[in-house]
């Protein structure tokens, strides 16, 4: 790794992602950098060579790191890279880093309406725009009015919603720029009663799935005009499991890991249950979930 340019975070090396990931589990990264601002992550971007492989994590809960761990440099944004703050009457400014749920409380707390639903979603910013991560009928983009993005030169670029490909829980960017943080839209409103609603969102939640059991939420996007977990009960694999992953019998569509649950235990659970629904449902199930690294190897390897 190039030297010339200084950096001011934390650096680690074979730094295990089972600290860093929801369903803990995942080998090392080779790298593991933590900027303290968003400055130092420019200037260590940098610092990268052209050709080396870069990772984003924040809370790791749509993150499936394989056992074999990950080559290359995983930057995790929380700590460092989470400036929340309120731009005017109705906007709110948020860096990649700051969890959805802190969104949603902040929003509720500043009088204004329209973000309650992050709190339903487990994850940061940056993964809720990369992915338009949605919860209890909201979806991320409908409330984004701008974002900010970088190039690994370390180029800051705005960007509109209409430069983007949105779809359900997708999002179409240029390759080798990434989200640094978003303004939302919001509306002004009753901030106790926004308090409520998410108090009762994530009480409907804690009801309907299996929260406090490691796991990455939703395993796979609902298939249109039906619902994943639906087919996955259907299909009689509520229990279902290989090695210390098991089909939650509270919601079907997640996985969680039992306490010794290795990543090739969850991988190979989550093709099970795709080929078991392909073949009995004939629908081609999509993981929601980011797989990612390598297979730990062998003495045969």
């Amino acid at each position: 790794m190039a030297e010339a340019l200084e950096h001011r975070g934390e650096l680690r090396l074979q730094e295990p992602m089972a600290r860093h990931t929801t369903w803990r589990v995942g080998g090392p990264a080779d790298r593991f950098y933590r900027p303290a601002d968003r400055d130092d992550l420019i200037t260590f971007l940098r610092s990268l060579p052209e050709d080396e492989p870069v990772f984003w994590c924040g809370l790791g809960s749509n993150l499936l790191v394989r056992d074999g761990g990950l080559r290359g440099t995983v930057i995790f944004l929380q700590g460092g890279v989470d400036e929340l703050r309120q731009l005017d009457a109705t906007r709110v400014h948020a860096d990649c880093g700051v969890a959805c749920a802190k969104v949603a409380r902040f929003a509720a707390r500043q009088n204004l309406v329209g973000a309650e639903f992050l709190a339903g979603i487990p994850g940061t910013m940056g993964g809720a725009l990369a992915m338009n991560a949605g919860a209890f009928g909201g979806e991320t983009w409908e409330v984004v009015e701008t974002v900010e993005t970088m190039t690994r030169g370390g180029e800051v670029r705005r960007r509109s919603p209409g430069e983007y490909s949105v779809g359900y829980r997708s999002v179409e960017a240029p390759a080798e720029e990434w989200f640094l943080s978003c303004t939302l839209a919001l509306q002004a409103g009753d901030g106790d009663a926004a308090m409520q609603r998410i108090r009762e969102l994530l009480a409907q939640r804690a009801a309907s799935q299996p929260i406090g059991k490691p796991s990455c939420g939703s395993v796979f996007r609902n298939p249109e005009g039906d619902h994943a977990a639906r087919l996955i009960e259907a299909a009689g694999l509520k229990g279902a499991r290989r090695g210390g992953a098991v089909v939650s019998d509270k919601h079907a569509n997640f996985i969680i890991n039992e306490g010794d649950a290795t990543a090739a235990d969850i991988e190979e659970l989550v093709g099970a249950v795709r080929d078991a629904i392909a073949e009995r449902f004939g629908v081609g199930l999509e993981a929601e979930v980011r797989i990612v690294g390598e297979a730990r190897r062998t003495a045969d390897d």
